[in-house]
């Protein structure tokens, strides 16, 4: 009687309230990372969607309400791997350290990733150039832009060794920067064949030599 009461009295214009759908109860970024890791090892096309829900432990209908599809969800995982790499740049290349430093340190980095069995898992960027360039605009865009933001960190730091007298007299920061940076993805490929650390390194001072001082 007493429920009667109150819903009498309640106005008939009232908002009523509806519960709220399920929050996620995963995280999202660390689905990302491992659908990233499966892309990596296996390569766009090779990635069946089972493959994706066994790594990220979602469901089907988690998965496609968190990311949409196959394809956005690659996409989110190759956004997180070239913003890992420009952050690692960001890192070596810091303005705060002495150039030749940076660039010894930057190209430091793709020696340990292009050695022994580091440089058989080889770079997603550069698996997806392979397989995706030409055929995806997305993919076209992120890459061109990568590619771009890398050779702007290089020149850059090219061009604080040049002010210090560090470059050699006829370099030319931009153009030495392109060089360095297909140099490096070129690297990553010849890493497939797993070359030694010492193979790499040598690689690797003999072309900053040519630059540097």
């Amino acid at each position: 009687m007493d429920q009667l009461v109150y819903m009498s009295r309640m106005s008939p214009h009232a908002p009523v309230q509806l519960p709220r759908g399920r929050p996620r109860s995963f995280d999202t970024e660390a689905a990302v990372e491992r659908a990233m890791g499966v892309f990596w090892s296996r390569g766009y096309h090779a990635t069946a969607l089972p493959d994706l829900l066994r790594a990220t432990k979602l469901s089907r209908g988690s998965l496609y309400a968190a990311f949409g599809d196959k394809h956005s969800l690659f996409l989110r995982a190759l956004d997180r791997y070239i913003a890992n790499a420009l952050a690692r740049m960001d890192i070596e290349l810091d303005s705060g350290r002495e150039p030749v430093d940076g660039l010894r340190a930057f190209l430091a980095g793709y020696v340990d990733r292009t050695s022994g069995a580091n440089g058989r898992r080889g770079c997603l960027v550069v698996a997806t150039a392979m397989e995706l360039a030409g055929h995806d605009d997305e993919v076209d865009r992120r890459i061109g832009s990568f590619f771009k933001a890398m050779e702007a960190r290089v020149a850059d730091a090219l061009s604080r060794a040049k002010a210090a007298g560090k470059l050699a007299d006829d370099v030319e920061p931009s153009s030495a920067a392109r060089i360095l940076v297909c140099f490096v993805e070129g690297l990553r490929v010849v890493g497939k064949t797993a070359p030694t650390r010492i193979t790499s390194q040598a690689t690797v001072d003999a072309l900053l030599d040519r630059f540097i001082r």
